[in-house]
């Protein structure tokens, strides 16, 4: 909850404040160079170096385009899709879902998702919501590296101080600076604006004391000396990519120079090349003329005319050709998603082979990135309830399957998991196993609800009909019947 501070000291960032922002500024400053490269990769356009062999220098502002670091992103992260929270003990899980649905986290996972495979790394914010009322939902916000950085404690494994400078739309309409940073430390968020006297000038303090920095990293590929992350758009994926474009670039030369077959003529005259009135053709109209009128020399012989073969781009084909592959190597993807294509098309066995390095690769992601979630999840219960979430109440994340079998194949492996015993029918888990999404599992769940409650009156009211009838009186039978009855037999 967002408290005031009226003592004035406070107004302004402590020493210690201001060295921390200017050293996280400085942190930030120094990566945002190859952070914007890496996005230049992502969109296409990156400046490729010109070698200045075989380009001429008319054709140096020739732009060439291969989109593979954004499609080798692209198809990792498509396959991560975050579905539903749930807590591990199976209790009612509508905390979570308030607050996923509140911050519309199921889309904007998907770019958080993006952007740490582009950059490396993303960061998760968490703080008070701003609505105004004390029944807002924590506000979960999704923060680019470009402008956010996170100190990082290795030993405990956590932030100790985040920095993110942000842009005040309220504040450029007034006249002042956009510039905003806020500073997430372990008892306190600030938020400051730029001093007119120079320094900072501090607007709000929320003061929540939770003893941790309310930010999580969501890193890519770290490793133990690089908690950081890498992003997938290695330095091998932008050499390879840069020796694609030149080659590109190179077909686009050659078709401008000798994609037109070049003609050579022995022996002709000067008016060969003149028209009638005697003026000197260019050489374009002496190239497209469909008939070429040449006179017989003083010798009586007829000039030679020939023909250069024209320039074949098939080798420069093939040389893409081998950089896809080597492409495909690096982000573990089938040579036909980058367009590499054989004479003998592939079988599905073989294609769901070459995808299983992209599955596992998925896989080791969900993990990754579901442990960030977790904990900004919980980060959210501590910030709306005050108190840290009970540590025996793990949550999790579900995710969609990143195979993407089939759904016959899905079903025919539920079926024989629960013909054998192993899953019980009505489980949530045979639902999830059978490749039916979060919604689609909670309205299967209501539908046998009902049946259920349904099937329950139904023997309800079975069980009332016996036990009238058993309570009506039976009925009186008169002696001259019995004995009609006897005389019968």
């Amino acid at each position: 909850m967002t408290v005031s501070i009226p003592d004035l000291p406070l107004l302004t960032l402590s020493d210690d404040e201001l060295a921390l922002v200017q050293h996280l500024r400085a942190d930030m400053l120094r990566d945002r160079w190859r952070l914007r490269l890496l996005d230049a990769y992502f969109n296409g356009e990156q400046l490729v170096k010109d070698l200045g062999i075989s380009i001429p220098p008319q054709l140096k502002g020739l732009h060439t385009v291969i989109g593979w670091p954004r499609v080798g992103v692209e198809s990792l992260e498509e396959r991560l899709d975050l579905e539903a929270f749930r807590w591990a003990d199976g209790s009612d899980p509508s905390d979570l879902e308030e607050i996923a649905t509140a911050n519309d986290l199921y889309d904007e996972s998907s770019l958080a998702h993006l952007d740490a495979m582009t950059y490396g790394r993303e960061y998760l914010a968490v703080g008070s919501g701003d609505c105004g009322s004390d029944d807002c939902p924590p506000l979960i916000s999704v923060e680019s590296p470009l402008d956010m950085t996170l100190m990082w404690d290795a030993r405990i494994r956590m932030g100790t101080a985040a920095l993110r400078e942000c842009q005040a739309e309220d504040m450029v309409e007034s006249g002042g600076d956009e510039r905003m940073i806020v500073l997430y430390l372990p008892d306190q968020t600030v938020l400051a604006v730029p001093s007119p006297s120079g320094g900072w000038e501090v607007v709000d303090r929320d003061i929540h004391n939770l003893g941790v920095v309310p930010v999580v990293r969501l890193a890519n590929r770290q490793r133990t000396a690089d908690r950081v992350g890498k992003s997938e758009i290695t330095s091998d994926v932008m050499s390879i990519t840069d020796a694609a474009c030149r080659r590109l670039m190179g077909i686009e030369v050659a078709a401008e120079f000798f994609g037109a077959p070049q003609r050579y003529i022995l022996g002709a005259s000067e008016s060969a090349f003149q028209d009638a009135e005697g003026n000197a053709k260019s050489a374009w109209e002496t190239y497209i003329g469909r008939v070429l009128a040449l006179e017989r020399d003083e010798d009586g012989q007829v000039p030679d005319v020939g023909q250069f073969p024209a320039h074949d781009p098939s080798g420069q084909t093939r040389i893409i050709d081998l950089y896809a592959r080597i492409m495909a190597s690096q982000f573990g993807l089938p040579p036909h998603m980058l367009g590499y294509t054989t004479d003998n098309p592939a079988s599905a066995d073989a294609i769901r082979s070459t995808e299983a390095k992209l599955v596992k690769r998925s896989e080791r992601r969900i993990r990754r990135f579901g442990a960030a979630w977790q904990q900004a999840m919980r980060l959210a219960l501590w910030v709306r309830d005050g108190e840290p979430p009970d540590k025996s109440r793990r949550i999790e994340t579900v995710w969609r399957n990143p195979a993407t079998p089939t759904v016959a194949a899905q079903a025919d492996a539920t079926v024989k998991l629960v013909q054998a015993g192993i899953l019980p029918a009505e489980s949530d888990v045979t639902l999830e196993m059978a490749g039916l999404t979060e919604s689609q599992r909670q309205r299967v769940v209501a539908d046998r609800r009902r049946a259920a409650g349904g099937s329950v009156l139904e023997r309800l009211a079975q069980l009332g009909a016996g036990l009238d009838a058993q309570s009506s009186p039976e009925p009186v039978v008169s002696q001259d019947v019995v004995a009609d009855g006897n005389a019968a037999f």
